[in-house]
């Protein structure tokens, strides 16, 4: 896996992967153009964790019709600003079995989150589910 990154002005710089994505970053404290790195950073966990849950989810016919993963993390006021605790909350709607949707994503975290893996080398990281639709079946 390749990537670079080339300065544009000021803050602002573009992220690009081999296959020719694009994203922008912003290091400014307004963010205006893009999120800053550490933000892409844990947007990155949320699309991971939200990938495994979906295929797996999928797998176990269960029928799934939305599902938010929202991430708050903790930093040190003090450089160098890594994450030392991430809260993730799998907003989940859907006709579900709870235990289905408690297995996958545990799957995700303990196994197939790449993203997941990497950043628990620095932060711990929980979770929560919750159903806003109402309380799936057991």
């Amino acid at each position: 896996m390749i990537a670079h990154s080339d300065w544009k002005h000021d803050d602002v710089y573009e992220g690009v992967t081999e296959d020719g994505n694009r994203i922008t970053f912003d290091a400014s404290s307004a963010h205006s153009e893009g999120a800053s790195p550490m933000q892409a950073v844990l947007a990155a966990l949320c699309g991971c964790t939200s990938v495994d849950v979906v295929s797996i989810l999928k797998k176990k016919r269960q029928e799934l019709t939305g599902l938010r993963v929202t991430a708050t993390a903790t930093q040190p006021d003090e450089p160098p600003r890594v994450f030392t605790h991430i809260k993730l909350t799998y907003a989940v709607r859907g006709k579900l079995s709870r235990k289905a949707v408690e297995d996958a994503v545990a799957l995700s975290k303990n196994k197939y989150c790449s993203v997941s893996k990497m950043l628990e080398k620095a932060a711990t990281i929980e979770y929560e589910i919750v159903y806003p639709d109402g309380e799936p079946e057991p």
